[in-house]
């Protein structure tokens, strides 16, 4: 059966204002190096690994009726094998600390902000 959209998610798009700034919070946070050249925008896009969704900041420098507006609700969440150190990076880095570790019976989370204020959410899963 044809079907006009596929069920699967290619990028994540994380609006942002100043995309330098962003891609080295990014790649710090993901510990990825940064990809060579000039990247004044409009976007760069960070793999995640084969099969699994991008993440591409846009810092939408040729839409100038554009206002950028962070999310206050964490736009997507990240995998740690160990929330605590992943709780560390995060403070270490400078973010803005959300939403301190909380623990449920199958998974453990916290959130944080990125340098736009952007809500991001780091997960442990309990198997």
């Amino acid at each position: 059966m044809f079907k006009p959209i596929e069920n699967r998610i290619d990028t994540i798009f994380v609006h942002v204002t100043d995309l330098e700034r962003s891609i080295k919070f990014y790649s710090d946070l993901l510990r990825m190096k940064v990809k060579e050249g000039v990247h004044t925008g409009p976007i760069y896009t960070l793999s995640m690994g084969e099969g699994r969704p991008r993440i591409t900041l846009d810092n939408h420098c040729f839409d100038e009726n554009y206002t950028f507006v962070p999310s206050n609700q964490p736009i997507f969440n990240l995998s740690s094998s160990d929330i605590n150190e992943a709780f560390q990076h995060v403070k270490e880095m400078g973010a803005e600390i959300v939403t301190d570790i909380v623990t449920y019976p199958d998974l453990a989370e916290f959130s944080f902000k990125d340098p736009d204020g952007n809500i991001l959410m780091v997960c442990t899963c309990f198997s």
